[in-house]
């Protein structure tokens, strides 16, 4: 095992985390490289970088952003027929949602999913990843108008990850149905929208305009301030988690996840909240709220004082809770926090999620989706596990 600058470590296996300082954000510039750039760069990372926090403007990459891409990524090239081409025959996971006139099911070919902000909303990452073989594409969150998003800089690096206090930037509704939908539609990836607003009725216009598009799944993102209440978060009010999960429930077409919060003091009370409130799948954890001070410069590295860490680092109290959570809830789980690997993903399973978010780790390795629906299947094999529901739960 060696330990790398990052504080984070890696051996046989394990994802190299270890790169020069900028590149865990700075690949970003090669993969988004039809971003435009809106603002200085800070250690070496531009905003540019964050593609899947940024607007798609729709320009291709030339082949030689393409190769020095590739070149960049650890492992194997994945492409043309090979392990991750072929489906998951026992690794499909299926999410069911409870209606009047009897049950919907959502059948997803694997468990393999990206989390949202971290892949854009699927065109930005078209390039490198096969999105048909995903489990799905969750995309970044959509609020009902455009959402400029915070003042810069808002990335930073950490150990072991990163902070982001990009403010849910997005182009609006509008935006996102006339233009990623048919996109992800095209590339026949299941979609789960992610759903943020500002009050109760800024997600029930962004819910209400989705319910006849095709879309598998709705996230609802309660990480977001509530202005009514004085700002705080409505993911850490259970009142209000169950409240606005209620309503929700009302005006959706298809299933509800809602993402939970880690920022508090028992996730498994919102668990609950939300499970009473109707919700037909959880998904936690969001980004822990962070801080990083410049010292020569004595500021905030972030305009916004405060951001959400994300990566490697926070995978151990990911898992925590959600094995807290699969015990205190029946809801399905989307488990999400720092995974890098199949090892990790597996982990995840293992405390009792039936799917999986590929969040930070994208930063790094745009093809690492794929890389982890890979190695879930060699863990199957190996392990001579036949159906994915076996591995759920398992370590209690």
């Amino acid at each position: 095992v060696k330990m790398n600058p990052f504080g984070t470590y890696y051996g046989p296996q394990r994802h190299h985390w270890s790169r020069a300082k900028g590149q865990i954000l700075g690949v970003y510039n090669l993969v988004a490289a039809q971003g435009k750039s809106i603002a200085p760069s800070y250690n070496g990372c531009s905003e540019t970088a964050m593609m899947a926090m940024f607007p798609y403007d729709g320009k291709e990459l030339t082949q030689e952003k393409k190769a020095e891409i590739c070149a960049f990524s650890d492992g194997a090239v994945i492409s043309g027929e090979n392990d991750t081409a072929k489906s998951f025959d026992k690794c499909n996971v299926i999410f069911r949602q409870t209606k009047a006139d009897g049950i919907d099911e959502k059948d997803l070919k694997n468990p393999v999913m990206t989390a949202s902000g971290t892949f854009g909303s699927g065109a930005e990452y078209g390039d490198f990843v096969d999105l048909s073989k995903l489990g799905a594409v969750t995309t970044k969150g959509v609020a009902n108008i455009p959402w400029p998003g915070n003042p810069t800089p808002r990335i930073a690096e950490t150990y072991g990850g990163m902070m982001n206090a990009v403010g849910l930037q997005n182009p609006g509704i509008d935006v996102f149905c006339k233009r990623d939908i048919p996109f992800l539609q095209q590339n026949n990836a299941s979609i789960i929208v992610n759903v943020c607003g500002k009050s109760e009725q800024d997600y029930v216009e962004v819910v209400e305009r989705l319910a006849d598009e095709d879309v598998a799944l709705l996230e609802i993102n309660v990480s977001c301030p509530n202005v009514k209440e004085g700002g705080i978060a409505f993911g850490q009010d259970p009142k209000a988690v169950e409240a606005i999960t209620k309503e929700m429930k009302k005006y959706a077409a298809q299933p509800v996840i809602m993402k939970l919060s880690p920022n508090v003091t028992d996730i498994t009370e919102m668990a609950r909240a939300a499970e009473a409130g109707g919700a037909d799948c959880l998904s936690l954890i969001n980004t822990l709220t962070g801080m990083k001070i410049d010292i020569d410069r004595r500021t905030f590295v972030l305009a916004n004082k405060t951001g959400g860490m994300s990566g490697p680092a926070i995978h151990p109290i990911a898992v925590r809770m959600v094995y807290q959570t699969a015990q205190a809830v029946k809801l399905p789980l989307i488990g999400m926090g720092g995974i890098a690997t199949a090892e990790d993903a597996i982990e995840m399973i293992l405390a009792g999620a039936t799917a999986v978010s590929v969040g930070t780790a994208n930063f790094v390795d745009p093809r690492v989706t794929e890389k982890i629906v890979a190695g879930i299947e060699d863990y199957m094999r190996k392990y001579n596990v036949k159906d994915i529901n076996e591995l759920i739960g398992a370590v209690r």
